[in-house]
C-alpha cells in the first residue's frame, strides 16, 4: 500500500529547510519589534536628572509567624506586627492557642501574670537559649520559632536544703557487701 509510511515505495518526507541551513525565500527576513537601540542615552526620560533614587527596602506591616508549642501538634500561625517584641509574641501566642483550644493545656496562668514570664521563645526545639523579650521580631531575621513553657521553682526555698539533706543521709551501695556475695 503507498499510503503507509515506511512501507516499499513511500516517499521520504521533506526536512525541514531551516534545518539543513537553507530557508524558505519568504522567510529570509525577520520581522523585528521596534526597540530602543540607544537605551543610555542622555535625553529623554532615561536621562540621569529624570531618575529618582532608588526607593528603600519596604517593610510590610504585619507578617504571618509560625510558633511550634512544645508537645503541640502543629505550629500556631500568628499574624504579628513587625513592630511587635518577643514577648507581645509571646503573649499573642498564648491567646491563640487557648482560644483555638489546642491540647495539651497550658499551665494555668494566675490573671496578674504576664505569658512571657511564664513562656520562653526559642529559634527551634534544640535552641537552648530563650530570646530576649525586648527584641524586635523584624530584627530577629525569622518566622518560625518554638514556644516553651519556663521551669519554675515551686518549692520554694527549703526544696533543695531538704534535698540535699536526704541525698546525703543515703548510704551508697557498699562495694564490700559485693564482694562478700561474690565469694
Amino acid at each position: 500500500m503507498p499510503g503507509k509510511r515506511g512501507g516499499s515505495g513511500s516517499r521520504v518526507p521533506e526536512r525541514s529547510a531551516s534545518f539543513h541551513g537553507r530557508l524558505p525565500a519568504e522567510r529570509e527576513r525577520l520581522r523585528r519589534p521596534r526597540t530602543q537601540p540607544d537605551l543610555m542615552a542622555p535625553h529623554g526620560r532615561f536621562s540621569p536628572e529624570n531618575t529618582s533614587p532608588v526607593p528603600a527596602r519596604k517593610v510590610p506591616a504585619k507578617v504571618l509567624v509560625n510558633v511550634t508549642v512544645q508537645r503541640s501538634l502543629g505550629p500556631l500561625h500568628v499574624v504579628a506586627s513587625t513592630e511587635w517584641t518577643v514577648g507581645e509574641l509571646v503573649a499573642a501566642a498564648v491567646r491563640q492557642y487557648v482560644k483555638e483550644g489546642r491540647r495539651p493545656a497550658l499551665p494555668e496562668l494566675p490573671a496578674a501574670e504576664d505569658p512571657s514570664d511564664a513562656f520562653g521563645l526559642h529559634y527551634s526545639q534544640f535552641s537552648l537559649e530563650s530570646l530576649d523579650l525586648k527584641e524586635k521580631l523584624l530584627s530577629l531575621g525569622s518566622r518560625n520559632f518554638f514556644l516553651c513553657p519556663k521551669i519554675a521553682n515551686t518549692c520554694g526555698g527549703m526544696c533543695g536544703k531538704e534535698a540535699s539533706a536526704k541525698a546525703s543521709k543515703k548510704v551508697p551501695f557498699s562495694w564490700l557487701q559485693f564482694m562478700d556475695f561474690l565469694l
